[in-house]
């Protein structure tokens, strides 16, 4: 079960490189918007996120333990994002607030992983 979820550890690192190469490659475009990388991205990250809380909460992993109220946090925020790349996927360029936000909470969801213990 370690494997699988290491497994599940890298694919959640490509989804935020998705999601976070998606936002970064728009930064010098005048027709900022949600691309096809950052809706995939979020989406990635939502459920491998999901399924690493599972098998953690499960026990399966030794010298795993989950702080809820920390994935509390962070699963609203990419709720959020994923609600916002699915709504800007939708609508016409420029979408700078859309844009702008998926990329504020990306990072504030990284910042949140790294530094809340």
């Amino acid at each position: 079960m370690e494997f699988v979820y290491n497994l599940l550890v890298v694919l959640h690192f490509i989804g935020l490189a998705s999601l976070l190469g998606g936002f970064i490659v728009q930064m010098k475009s005048p027709d900022k918007g949600v691309n096809p990388a950052m809706l995939h991205g979020a989406l990635t990250q939502l459920v491998t996120g999901v399924l690493l809380v599972g098998i953690a909460s499960a026990g399966l992993v030794p010298g795993e333990e989950v702080d809820h109220a920390k994935i509390a946090v962070k699963l609203v925020i990419v709720l959020i994002i994923t609600a916002l790349a699915f709504v800007g996927r939708k609508r016409p360029l420029p979408q700078t607030g859309i844009w702008g936000a998926i990329g504020v909470l990306t990072l504030a969801n990284i910042v949140i992983a790294v530094f809340w213990n």
